[in-house]
């Protein structure tokens, strides 16, 4: 049995994907973020940033996922389920992920280290409490592993904040 806190061969590939879907959101205009949900039994839901392209703040990808997981998938499975991300999920995120009730979380980039990319977003300074501080709070464990040794991760964000 693996460590639920360690990022595995198996996490770093879908994390490339994350950042795959991150540079596609780039691409189309919105902030370069991406998330996946994986099911125990493999099922995959993707999600990209859509702040930009739909005028909605709260249009992160991690939100755009749980949205689209918890119209697609039970509890039940949500609660077996990890998700993905290129970037570690900001507070508004994590909450949703915890609403959720999604079991783990998987990042590449950390906060800290976005947070030394770009100290604001539209002019709004971003928000230094990670996503483990978060889940802390909560009456139920997330498993949290990340950040990951994901050069890419950072990569997909050079020039964007400029």
């Amino acid at each position: 049995m693996t460590d639920a806190t360690v990022v595995t061969d198996v996490d770093l590939a879908r994390l490339r994907r994350c950042v795959e879907l991150a540079a596609d959101a780039r691409a189309r205009g919105d902030h370069p973020f991406g998330s996946l949900l994986v099911t125990a039994d493999g099922r995959t839901v993707e999600a990209l940033n859509s702040v930009v392209t739909r005028g909605d703040p709260t249009g992160h990808a991690e939100t755009n996922l749980v949205r689209a997981a918890a119209a697609s998938l039970s509890a039940q499975v949500l609660a077996t389920s990890t998700l993905y991300t290129s970037t570690e999920p900001c507070a508004m995120c994590a909450g949703a992920i915890y609403w959720s009730g999604i079991a783990r979380v998987v990042y590449g980039l950390s906060e800290a280290g976005l947070r030394q990319l770009v100290a604001a977003q539209e002019g709004v300074p971003t928000m230094e409490l990670p996503c483990r501080e978060v889940f802390a709070r909560g009456g139920r464990p997330v498993a949290v592993a990340g950040p990951a040794d994901l050069p890419e991760a950072t990569t997909v964000h050079a020039g964007f904040w400029v």
